[in-house]
């Protein structure tokens, strides 16, 4: 007898059984069924392009749900993991980035040790709660390379607790349940990247598989992937009241949602016909760590910047002369005149992010549409 959802999920002895007559894999593949209506939903681009990408996005999502809810969902034998990499995108990934996560246990403690590298911004971040359950990574603390106290190698060590420690510690509430570290790159080619592992201090039971607790991991992959997808659908049904400009996003949920808390966005929607060009312009430049702007595709994925050039930032800006920068949007090189030209790499519509870094201030960033051919 196939067991309902009520009778296994409450005890163990109904998880096992959910494993050994089928229940469990066909409830996870309805679940995976079920978050393809978000791809179909009625706020979401209806043409073979944006629809095709919005698929593979789920393909995506669910690659990154078995790694965080299966792979690596031990608090007590943590690993790191990307959740966001070249090939798995969330939530306007940052091009700039090496992402890694891990998931822990605001009762437990944890020691991270490592090696600076050249990189030029670095931070750890615990969070709470995450896009499958709660719908938000509600941040419980954070350390930054400028605080973290390193020897003359480079080498450190954090400790991770809900409790103080001495030096180099990244606070965690009860309630923490995952970490992440942001790496921002300069000039890729010339910085080092950050290295370094992680251990809890008081892990109970082994590392082995639970069949108990497999069966919730595998559901819980399945629901981060229709979590993920319909937070950021609802974002970009949100931004579609300011297509082609740049506001402040409301920072708060940026935060909410897994932003570090040096950051500053500036999020939107951009849409653009074939004879169209977008032009942003930052008048001033504030004093910042650094800067960065970005474009995505519908499902807030960053374009692919392994082969086409859909970013900029502080060090890689060609500026004017008065120290303003000009970014121009467009389908085709706008040619020599603009030389911080990004390409839409065949897209008419996505998001688009702008990112201040640790800054002064946060000065207004000015949007205009014209015609390509006017530039």
């Amino acid at each position: 007898m196939i067991m309902d959802e009520e009778q296994w999920a409450d005890s163990s002895r109904g998880r096992e059984q959910a494993i050994l007559d089928g229940t469990l894999w066909a409830r996870f593949c309805d679940e995976l069924k079920a978050a393809g209506d978000i791809v179909l939903g009625p706020s979401t681009p209806p043409d073979l392009q944006n629809r095709a990408e919005g698929l593979r996005y789920l393909t995506r999502l669910l690659r990154a749900g078995l790694e965080s809810q299966v792979e690596s969902s031990d608090p007590h034998y943590p690993r790191f993991f990307q959740l966001s990499s070249e090939t798995v995108k969330i939530g306007n990934d940052n091009p700039d980035n090496i992402y890694h996560n891990a998931n822990l246990d605001g009762r437990l403690d944890y020691r991270i040790r490592g090696n600076r590298g050249s990189v030029h911004y670095l931070s750890f971040g615990t969070k709470a709660g995450s896009y499958d359950t709660t719908g938000t990574m509600e941040p419980t603390g954070q350390l930054d390379a400028a605080d973290l106290v390193t020897d003359a190698d480079g080498g450190f060590e954090i400790l991770v607790s809900s409790s103080p420690q001495p030096n180099n510690w990244l606070p965690m509430r009860q309630d923490s349940s995952s970490l992440i570290v942001r790496q921002t790159f300069g000039d890729r080619a010339s910085e080092l990247p950050a290295t370094y592992r992680i251990e809890c201090l008081n892990p109970e039971g082994d590392s082995a598989l639970r069949p108990e607790r497999f069966a919730s991991q595998l559901l819980q992959s399945a629901r981060f992937v229709s979590g993920t997808a319909g937070i950021f659908v609802d974002w970009m049904e949100r931004y579609s009241a300011h297509i082609n400009t740049l506001p402040p996003d409301d920072q708060e949920r940026c935060q909410r949602a897994g932003g570090d808390a040096a950051i500053h966005y500036l999020q939107s929607y951009w849409r653009l016909a074939q004879d169209e060009a977008l032009v942003i312009h930052a008048p001033r430049i504030p004093n910042c760590s650094t800067w960065n702007f970005q474009l995505s595709n519908f499902w807030m994925e960053s374009l692919d910047y392994r082969y086409y050039t859909i970013s900029v930032n502080k060090h890689t800006a060609h500026y004017n002369d008065d120290g303003s920068v000009t970014v121009v949007v467009a389908h085709s090189d706008p040619g020599p005149g603009y030389p911080n030209w990004l390409t839409t790499a065949g897209h008419d519509q996505g998001g688009m992010l702008w990112r201040w870094v640790d800054a002064a201030t946060h000065p207004p960033v000015q949007c205009r549409v014209v015609k390509a051919d006017t530039l």
